[in-house]
């Protein structure tokens, strides 16, 4: 992958930022007036703390759906528009831009990717009583992989339950196994939000568990002062610290814990933690960092070239003032997030009639049967992109696999093969989501669906 400046990844953001606040995505003016479209809402934020990852993101996922416009046709001659609109990271405007989007197109909405955990805990209720699937790939509600109990939701790839576990088995492995955890002390330091609170419950049980000391810190939104709470770490001393952040907070971090002294290779990044624009403002502090990620970084795979090829190669494309960041780690996420729109999507139409535009509730069971294995991630271009999905009933998560990348300075490095937590720590997880949205359906007066067993 290039490695990109600084500059690289400030230049799109201020052009992207000019047209941003409630601007039209190609081609989705005539959404409605067409039959044959799927219409696709882009809810993402293009300005503010958090816009680097939010214009990254919406860069690959709408390069991916233009790309199959351009190279097929759609799907099956139903081609994929869309509208953009602007969230701010903010839940009353994330709301908003759902109420506005819901009945676009001829099917209305084909599903809801908030790109927030607050945002789609504000829309859990309102998708569900719509039949729009709401779709938080690597973020939001942890125990909506139940799907019995949240059959409109879908946590897909891993959630962070998951993946705080699988952190806590990379740290045993580095320190020579679980029983080495003892008397550690591991200290997560979180974005203070709903989306930072995310790992607290399982943190806390693998702590008593294993025997560690797990400490928590919060920083205040959108945390471009962390001067206190790395006093803190300094004092507590912890072994590792979980870096639990978002936008502006991940730099600054960093650049902290170098001013105090903490070594950035005892530090694990959550994948909201591990892009290039929260590494590269960070200078020689970040070097040695480690992040867990659900996508690699890099433009050598036939799915990246064939967006080159198709999108780019026509003069169109979301990155075209700077293409520096095509192959970036958010670029790379927002393709994910293309594929699994795409291929639920498709799986809609195979069951319910190909050719024609496919609704909300179709794309629920569309996204209840993904099987995204490695033959069908060979013919997508995208094998070592992303994980293996599959999903069903009562699993809206699908993988649980991560990958965990080291900055060297330069660019990201894999350093492990796809991993999930122990088969004990996944049944820990797996029973706290139950446990979880039980309570959940307890005190919404919701009667779980029966499903057959995946």
């Amino acid at each position: 992958m290039r490695a990109a400046s600084m500059a690289g990844y400030a230049k799109p953001l201020a052009a992207l930022a000019s047209a941003a606040a409630l601007v039209l995505g190609s081609g989705a003016a005539q959404a409605q007036a067409k039959a044959k479209e799927q219409f696709v809402p882009a809810m993402f934020y293009w300005v503010g703390p958090y816009a680097a990852g939010g214009s990254g993101i919406a860069g690959g996922m709408l390069d991916y759906l233009q790309m199959l416009d351009n190279r097929d046709g759609g799907i099956n001659g139903v081609k994929f528009t869309w509208e953009k609109c602007e969230t701010e990271y903010n839940n009353a405007r994330g709301v908003e831009c759902y109420e506005r989007l819901k009945d676009k197109g001829p099917t209305g909405a084909t599903l809801i990717q908030p790109l927030s955990t607050g945002i789609t805990y504000s829309l859990i209720d309102k998708g569900t009583a719509d039949h729009i699937p709401i779709v938080s790939i690597g973020y939001g509600r942890a125990d909506a992989a139940d799907g019995k109990v949240f059959p409109y939701v879908f946590p897909l790839i891993t959630t962070y339950w998951d993946q705080a576990a699988t952190m806590v088995r990379y740290i045993a492995e580095k320190e020579g196994g679980f029983d080495k955890l003892r008397g550690k002390k591991i200290t997560l330091l979180y974005h203070d939000s709903a989306y930072g609170k995310e790992p607290i419950p399982v943190l806390t049980d693998l702590a008593q568990k294993y025997g560690f000391e797990f400490g928590k810190i919060a920083v205040p939104h959108p945390g471009n002062e962390q001067q206190a709470q790395w006093l803190e770490i300094r004092r507590s001393k912890p072994d590792w610290v979980i870096l639990w952040g978002w936008g502006v907070m991940n730099p600054t971090a960093l650049k902290t814990a170098a001013k105090v002294g903490f070594p950035r290779t005892k530090m694990i990044g959550v994948w909201w933690s591990g892009a290039e624009e929260d590494v590269i403002p960070a200078g020689s502090a970040a070097k040695g960092f480690v992040a867990a990620g659900f996508n690699v970084a890099g433009t050598n795979y036939p799915v990246i070239k064939d967006i080159d090829k198709y999108v780019y190669g026509k003069g169109q494309g979301e990155m075209r003032e700077d293409k520096s960041r095509i192959g970036s780690i958010y670029y790379n996420r927002g393709v994910v997030f293309g594929i699994v729109t795409a291929e639920a999507v498709k799986e809609a139409q195979d069951h319910f009639g190909k050719g024609e535009p496919v609704t909300g509730e179709q794309v629920q069971w569309g996204l209840e049967h993904l099987k995204l294995d490695q033959a069908r991630l060979k013919q997508l271009g995208a094998v070592g992109f992303m994980p293996t999905v599959k999903t069903s009933c009562d699993n809206h998560e699908g993988s649980g696999l991560v990958r965990f990348l080291r900055w060297n300075g330069a660019k990201w490095n894999i350093i492990t093969n796809w991993m999930e937590p122990t088969k004990a720590d996944r049944t820990l997880v797996h029973e706290k989501y139950i446990e979880s949205a039980t309570k959940y359906a307890h005190d919404k007066g919701i009667t779980p669906r029966t499903c057959e067993p995946s």
